[in-house]
């Protein structure tokens, strides 16, 4: 044992004993550090894939939201389209304003043919007399009378094959 304790005061023996030291502690500083790291690089590595699956899921989730969107507008071009070609077909329809003229004109005449003395003032009383009587009809009564009995003229009375109320010659 004695012999021991003299290599151990050896200076190479001491120079090799406290490299031996160092080199174990920094290879368990290493290992260490090793092990570390690849719990860091597992958990990043999950982490990593959990941020995957939801880019996916926001990927799907918005390119359904896109397809629901393309869908829609799709649906407006149609439905947009089909209003145009309506609407071309009623502009090309007499509208209520040559409607109501016609009327007023029918009652113009029917009413001239009653008072033919002058023709000028009679005519535009007769034109006046129709419109009251029009707007009158638009609005009250004489509607409602005029669209549960279609056959009632404009005057109140019942109108006839050639457009004049009866008792007219």
């Amino acid at each position: 044992m004695d012999q021991f304790w003299e290599y151990l005061k050896h200076p190479f023996t001491l120079g090799l004993l406290l490299g031996l030291a160092v080199a174990a502690v920094a290879w368990k500083s290493g290992f260490s550090a090793r092990r570390r790291l690849g719990k860091d690089i597992r958990k990043l590595e999950n982490e990593l894939r959990e941020l995957q699956g939801h880019l996916n899921t926001q990927l799907k989730i918005n390119a359904q939201g896109n397809d629901a969107v393309q869908k829609e507008l799709e649906e407006m071009k149609r439905q947009n389209e089909n209003l145009r070609v309506s609407l071309a077909s009623l502009q090309s329809k007499p509208g209520k304003a040559e409607l109501r003229h016609a009327q007023m004109t029918e009652n113009a005449v029917r009413l001239m043919r009653e008072q033919a003395p002058g023709f000028a003032p009679a005519w535009e009383k007769a034109m006046r007399q129709a419109e009251v009587e029009l707007e009158a009809g638009e609005s009250g009564l004489k509607k409602l009378v005029r669209r549960v009995i279609p056959g009632i003229g404009m005057s109140g009375g019942p109108a006839t094959a050639t457009g004049t109320q009866e008792g007219e010659a």
